[in-house]
């Protein structure tokens, strides 16, 4: 008999989804076979115990159903069982000829075909057959790089049951993205459809880019002289580095947009662009000649930056 879903993962019946999905996703993180090598086969074996709990009450709709005991901690349907009782002519569990008036005339099938359509509730079914059963879909949280999130990449996911799971990582994901591979979840009972597995993303952050939308944010580092006389710059983007031309007299936080240079966004396949905005960085020592320089010219060129 499986464990109870709300005690395997440690929360109490009344947790938030949220409590339930940090819990779940914490204790993935820490069983992952991968992270025990030393213990790898009970690692893989509390991370089944534990993919399946979040199967359940990580499911909105199958946890209700699961908290009305209408399926059990496999997600498998709570049959119902009728108690019969003899009518006055006795007959069998009351079903009998004698038991149900003069008109009755209930068979076998019709006896069973009842209870297990109870057993579904309202709106069964026709030809229910409650010994079969889809498939339970399987959860997997796969870390990947901002870089392979922006650009796609392939990766191999090691799955609850201890097997590996080759998977295409599409351009553009986003972090927390759901990706829904069909059929890779636990095989179905008695013939029925394998259950899907369902891999949600999680993007790790970069030391220069950050994402807004489908458009990249990154500051770009240039020297006084840059800013004073302008130049070509050398930016990184998400794609590769490419030529930017820095107008002479360019201020700090200045920004350029390099077009197309951002993420590909998966409804409309178009791109979104790259914000480089400017930092001017001075040198580590201001040596005599620098200082001689600008005292000069502040003697002779006063401006106002505008600080009000």
């Amino acid at each position: 008999m499986a464990e109870d879903p709300y005690k395997v993962l440690g929360v109490a019946r009344d947790a938030s989804d949220d409590e339930i999905r940090r819990v779940y996703r914490k204790l993935a993180k820490e069983l992952h076979p991968d992270l025990n090598p030393a213990n790898r086969t009970a690692a893989e074996e509390r991370f089944k115990r534990v993919s399946a709990a979040y199967e359940i009450i990580g499911d909105a709709e199958k946890r209700k159903k699961f908290d009305r005991g209408e399926i059990d901690a496999n997600g498998e349907p709570q049959r119902a069982y009728h108690r019969t009782y003899a009518g006055a002519g006795g007959g069998f569990g009351g079903f009998g000829r004698g038991g149900a008036g003069p008109d009755a005339d209930f068979g076998f099938g019709d006896v069973f075909s009842d209870l297990f359509n109870r057993g579904r509730g309202a709106g069964a079914r026709e030809g229910y057959d409650p010994f079969t059963t889809r498939g339970r879909d399987v959860r997997y949280t796969l870390e990947v790089d901002f870089l392979e999130a922006v650009n796609g990449a392939k990766k191999r996911v090691t799955m609850p049951d201890g097997g590996t799971l080759d998977l295409s990582v599409p351009e553009g994901v986003t972090d927390g993205q759901v990706l829904r591979l069909k059929g890779k979840g636990m095989a179905g009972v008695r013939g029925m459809e394998p259950g899907d597995a369902l891999v949600e993303i999680k993007v790790r952050t970069h030391p220069s880019f950050t994402r807004e939308g489908d458009d990249i944010k990154c500051d770009l580092p240039i020297t006084i002289d840059e800013a004073v006389l302008g130049g070509k710059i050398e930016v990184p983007t998400v794609s590769g580095r490419v030529q930017l031309t820095i107008p002479k007299g360019t201020s700090s936080g200045r920004i350029f947009r390099l077009k197309g240079k951002g993420v590909k966004n998966l409804t409309t396949g178009a791109h979104g662009d790259q914000l480089v905005a400017i930092r001017i960085v001075l040198p580590e020592k201001v040596d005599d000649e620098l200082s001689y320089f600008f005292s000069e010219w502040k003697q002779k060129h006063q401006y106002d930056p505008g600080r009000g």
